[in-house]
């Protein structure tokens, strides 16, 4: 008898991985679909930070708030188990949009 599976046993078990890679990456998709939709609630409050700065004449960025937010984040990332650098550079790209969002609002017209 040979050790090597046979090529029924081979099959059932890709088909079995295939049908667990489906699994995951339905779960993958979820939970993207779940980060948009947080995404967009989170940019719905800065929105409105940015209209209250420019109502106020505060400047757009907040650079104290910015590295109080970095360590929380990557904080809350070790605990998580994900790596803090990339839990950084995350936040740092939503600061930056957020940050240039604040200066277009700031820029545009004033209302009378």
């Amino acid at each position: 008898m040979s050790d090597q599976p046979t090529a029924e046993h081979s099959l059932v078990s890709d088909e079995e991985a295939l049908e667990r890679l489906r699994a995951l990456r339905g779960s993958i998709d979820n939970l993207d679909a779940a980060l948009v939709h947080l995404l967009a609630e989170r940019f719905k409050c800065t929105q409105q930070v940015g209209e209250l700065k420019a109502a106020h004449h505060l400047p757009p960025a907040d650079p104290a708030r910015e590295a109080d937010q970095i360590a929380r984040l990557r904080r809350l990332a070790e605990d998580a188990k994900l790596d803090p650098a990339f839990a950084e550079k995350f936040l740092n790209f939503i600061i930056d949009e957020v940050v240039r969002h604040h200066r277009a609002i700031a820029a545009r017209p004033k209302r009378v």
